[in-house]
């Protein structure tokens, strides 16, 4: 009456195509500490404390708790709690109003919130976009020829 004869499957559903990771959010809570190198093939939320390498193939999301002292590579990027060292993001940084970054940062769009303490050397760039347009003239140097 209350059993079932399905057995239950391993793999949830996929979007043909889509990657194994898509939508998977991996999440470091309050109270947690790891010392070390931490590598996500998927978005990840770190709302504890960080010491080491963080490579990730998503989004970094340093949550408004979370703490993080080293290098982070990222795709993406939003810091709400604190960074100090060394960020290399491929894409977008977002710096929330509760955020405190200190340090270095390599990114092609930056976004900083009123209010966030921001203190960092800053190239806005990544090299593979500097290498991509660096035999094309820049617009202003079109206008004067």
């Amino acid at each position: 009456m209350f059993g079932t004869n399905k057995t239950p499957t391993k793999d949830a559903p996929r979007i043909a195509g889509a990657p194994a990771t898509q939508g998977l959010l991996n999440s470091m809570v309050t109270g947690t500490t790891i010392d070390g190198t931490v590598n996500a093939e998927s978005d990840i939320r770190i709302d504890g404390f960080l010491k080491g390498t963080l490579t990730c193939k998503g989004k970094v999301i340093i949550g408004s708790t979370g703490q993080i002292e080293g290098e982070i590579k990222a795709q993406n990027a939003v810091i709400e709690g604190k960074f100090k060292g060394i960020l290399h993001i491929e894409d977008l940084l977002q710096i929330k109003e509760t955020a405190y970054v200190e340090g270095e940062i390599n990114t092609d769009k930056l976004s900083v919130s009123p209010g966030a303490k921001f203190n960092v050397v800053s190239k806005m760039s990544p090299q593979q976009h500097v290498n991509r347009v660096k035999n094309q003239p820049t617009a202003f140097e079109n206008n004067i020829s």
